[in-house]
């Protein structure tokens, strides 16, 4: 029986007191009834005293315990509104977890993380192919007729002078390969491969290549090894945060990622918006509602038209390409063929003044002061020039912005049509096989939606399409605040440590800060500093990788720009007020065209 702290008190026994004071601490208050205070015992009052020298440590008298009860939290009620919260998120983890088991992809607890793959050992690589990390060797040996006339003295200077259409010369994890054949029959374009050119394109090339092209096809192009490639601490470090994410397997997709999100999502704002048109009562309705859903609609299916062209859904080309032409050219009237050559270069080369079409927007707009004068455009294959119409229409671009951006859609349909009649000498390869399902897509497109439009009264025609094309022109100022303000150059990067990959991705993209409930209205824009690291990378990883990249950044003092929508908007407009006023104040030089003092420090005038 254990003992109570009378008996440990009235004998004296100061262990039992201890042993009491434990047990009574670990178990449940005592009762509130009032017990007599226990009487010192005249036996430890009169314990003999010690002397200095025979002295032993004393406890401490027992203390009865407080009587005071700790007043118990207060159970927070469970609301009906939270029950139904938690089970409509059961019913989804269910539902998604039986979808992405259909296709094979592992599903984890919420909040767990899948247990992360080994290392790769010395001479071995993480690769990923259709969305799968696979353990693959860094480089794979060519063909013994290739291999004999290989050379190992090869330098970074060398391959430099190698930057043609006709004369291509990439080098690739510390190896070089003259890709100079493959130019004309590369499935991403001629563009991509001629902007890297005599670089060093081993990042590029991994985020842009599954695995087995490693293996397939680059060893057929072997040179040579090159003894100067950039292999610093900094440019190891940021490729492992690359070889982390493949670890993680973060770049297999969730197919019920995109199952929900186009039944969950997409269809029921079309259905909304033929509801609206077809069935309202008031113009109200069918032009302000009909209208505001389907511009949600176009540009929530803009987001996934993003994924499949830099093929994140499937990771497989063919596939992918299809989903593409469905939803993007029948269902929004943007041509994939035409986004894929536009985009894949402004990734490779972005905010490059001559090379990257995504901020080539003169007469109407000029991202820096760098673009005045006169420059070739790699992309358009034309000079561009500040003439008298360039100025005056820059010199209040900031005022044009917005209502520009409220018309840009049509812009992009006219220029799908120019794709589909150009595509032969624009990109070959793609026309082979796609260019009729373009043409009769982009027609299917031209065609529901006039029917849409025609079943509406002739007063409310005009309105409907100004009112949803002016709503979708959000996503046009989601795409511009990214790299607007962010720095230009002149040429093409890649040629130092000073403006490799990592750097330069960081140097001209921003990211937009916003909580995780609003991803889905961003649609993976507001992760464009790690989108244009990882371009494969699926949309529902990117905030997982911008958990690596950010801290990796602030440890090596690289800017990591990621202002609020709101701020990002702010800032763009006082960058694009800046230009115009040097607009303002160019002159006409002796080639007739308008240049500042940049132009002139570039080409020695002045």
């Amino acid at each position: 029986m254990a003992p109570t702290l009378r008996d440990a008190v009235t004998r004296g026994r100061k262990d039992d007191a201890r042993l009491w004071l434990d047990r009574s601490s670990s178990t449940s208050p005592p009762p509130r009834s009032r017990s007599p205070r226990p009487r010192r015992s005249p036996r430890l009052a009169a314990s003999p005293r010690r002397s200095p020298g025979n002295a032993r440590p004393r406890s401490p008298t027992p203390r009865r315990p407080r009587r005071h009860h700790p007043r118990s939290p207060t159970p927070t009620p469970t609301t009906t509104a939270s029950r139904l919260e938690k089970a409509i998120a059961r019913v989804v983890r269910t539902v998604t977890d039986a979808i992405d088991k259909r296709w094979g992809v592992e599903t984890f607890a919420v909040g767990k993380k899948a247990p992360p793959r080994a290392r790769a050992a010395e001479g071995m690589t993480w690769r990923e192919d259709e969305g799968k990390s696979i353990l693959v060797p860094l480089v794979y040996s060519p063909a013994e007729d290739v291999a004999r006339g290989a050379r190992n003295d090869i330098t970074m200077a060398e391959v430099a002078r190698h930057d043609k259409r006709d004369d291509c010369w990439i080098a690739v994890e510390g190896h070089a390969y003259d890709v100079t054949p493959f130019i004309e029959v590369h499935p991403g374009g001629w563009l991509p491969m001629v902007n890297m050119a005599g670089k060093d394109c081993t990042d590029a090339f991994a985020n842009y290549h599954p695995a087995r092209v490693y293996k397939t096809l680059l060893p057929r192009f072997y040179k040579g090894k090159v003894i100067d490639a950039i292999d610093t601490p900094f440019v190891r470090e940021h490729r492992e945060i690359r070889q982390e994410l493949l670890r993680r397997g973060l770049f297999e997709t969730r197919p019920s990622f995109y199952v929900l999100y186009i039944f969950a999502w997409l269809v029921p704002l079309f259905c909304g918006a033929l509801t609206c048109v077809l069935a309202g009562a008031t113009p109200l309705v069918r032009v302000g509602g009909g209208g505001a859903l389907l511009a949600a609609m176009w540009q929530q299916l803009a987001f996934i038209g993003h994924d499949v062209g830099h093929n994140s859904l499937s990771h497989v080309q063919r596939l992918d390409t299809w989903w593409g032409v469905a939803l993007g050219n029948l269902a929004g009237g943007i041509s994939l063929g035409w986004w894929k050559r536009s985009h894949n270069t402004h990734h490779i080369v972005c905010n490059s003044i001559e090379h990257d079409p995504d901020i080539q927007h003169m007469p109407l707009f000029a991202v820096d002061g760098k673009i005045f004068g006169r420059f070739w455009s790699s992309y358009h294959e034309k000079w561009v020039n500040t003439d008298a119409l360039a100025r005056a229409l820059v010199s209040v671009q900031h005022w044009l912005f917005y209502p520009v951006m409220a018309v840009a859609r049509f812009n992009l349909y006219v220029q799908g049509f120019i794709f589909v009649a150009c595509m032969t000498s624009q990109d070959h390869v793609y026309a082979k096989k796609y260019r009729r399902v373009e043409l009769a897509s982009l027609t299917g497109f031209v065609a529901w939606l006039a029917a849409l439009v025609w079943s509406l009264p002739p007063g409310e025609r005009l309105p409907f399409l100004l009112l949803s094309h002016a709503i979708a022109g959000i996503l046009h100022v989601q795409i511009c605040i990214s790299h607007f303000a962010m720095a230009t150059y002149h040429g093409r990067a890649y040629n130092s440590e000073d403006d490799e990959w990592f750097k330069m991705q960081l140097r001209t993209t921003m990211n937009v800060a916003c909580s995780p409930w609003a991803d889905f209205l961003h649609g993976g824009l507001q992760f464009q500093i790690e989108h244009h690291l990882y371009p494969r990378l699926p949309r529902h990883a990117l905030r997982e990788a911008r958990a690596l990249v950010k801290p990796f950044a602030a440890k090596h003092g690289l800017l990591y720009h990621e202002p609020g929508f709101l701020d990002a908007n702010v800032e763009m407009s006082k960058h694009m007020n800046k230009v115009a006023r040097e607009a303002r104040g160019l002159t006409r030089g002796d080639g007739g065209f308008f240049h500042g003092p940049i132009w002139e420090g570039l080409h020695a005038a002045g």
